[in-house]
């Protein structure tokens, strides 16, 4: 167990679920949520989180390998060779986009693992996915335009970073997507959210035996003050945190609108 789990909060939803305690990363979601910020600032702070969140994740979940390294000293000296333990190099990632929101999060995978593991071995499959809302405003269901998968899955680590979890509609879409192509069973699937809810944790949980989730933070804020006063997942079943229209509390609002001004 990598000494990452030291910065994650205690709870009752079971070893698959990681909530960060880390005060850099609350205080970058903070400021994610507050009204007084947009794009283009809300589009750096969105990368700094997750790049802690990434970090995080791939400590504790991915393989790793011993190695030895030659430093630039090496020409001075047989000694100048670094020898350790680090994430395996030859570690094969697919990385979901779910658009719209998920899209910078995606590409910051990308980089992020393309100087680690080699961009060779890292690629991002699409998913047009977007919410459907009755007239009432209600979330009931997510619709598919389509997506663009650039290959098997199988022994890869499957990144589904995207900011929300909110219903867990999204994520479940994705994988469903994955699962119609017959494209293997990959070796880990990691959601990577900022904040989620316990609704989302019930969702993904109870529908999949594999998804690993990983959060910056959980929002629970309508919950009863007896049950926030309690270990979260203690008292599950009153634990609310999504509006009737499926929105997080506290939340942000709809990140996926900030991150690209759509009402411009």
């Amino acid at each position: 167990m990598s000494d990452s789990r030291s910065l994650e909060i205690e709870h009752r939803y079971g070893p698959r679920v990681h909530l960060l305690s880390d005060p850099w990363m609350l205080a970058t979601l903070a400021r994610i949520g507050s009204p007084d910020v947009h794009a283009p600032e809300v589009i750096g702070l969105v990368r700094s989180a997750y790049r802690i969140l990434l970090h995080h994740a791939a400590a504790s979940e991915f393989p790793r390998t011993e190695r030895a390294v030659d430093t630039r000293m090496k020409q001075h000296t047989e000694h100048g060779v670094w020898r350790g333990v680090t994430v395996d190099p030859q570690l094969d990632v697919a990385v979901a986009n779910v658009l719209r929101a998920g899209n910078l999060p995606s590409v910051l995978c990308l980089e992020e693992l393309g100087r680690v593991v080699g961009p060779g071995r890292v690629r991002i499959d699409h998913f047009y996915l977007g919410r459907v809302a009755d007239e009432a405003g209600h979330v009931v269901g997510v619709e598919s335009a389509g997506s663009k998968i650039g290959g098997p899955i199988s022994d890869r680590i499957v990144l589904i970073p995207d900011p929300m979890g909110a219903t867990g509609s999204t994520i479940l879409e994705a994988l469903a997507a994955y699962r119609a192509r017959d494209l293997g069973r990959p070796a880990k699937v990691i959601a990577l959210h900022l904040m989620i809810t316990p609704e989302y944790l019930r969702r993904v949980l109870d529908a999949t035996d594999d998804v690993i989730v990983y959060a910056g933070r959980l929002d629970r804020g309508l919950s009863p003050d007896e049950v926030l006063a309690k270990p979260p997942g203690e008292d599950w079943e009153r634990e609310r945190g999504l509006t009737e229209n499926g929105y997080i509390v506290p939340g942000a609002g709809g990140l996926g609108e900030v991150l690209t001004n759509a009402w411009c």
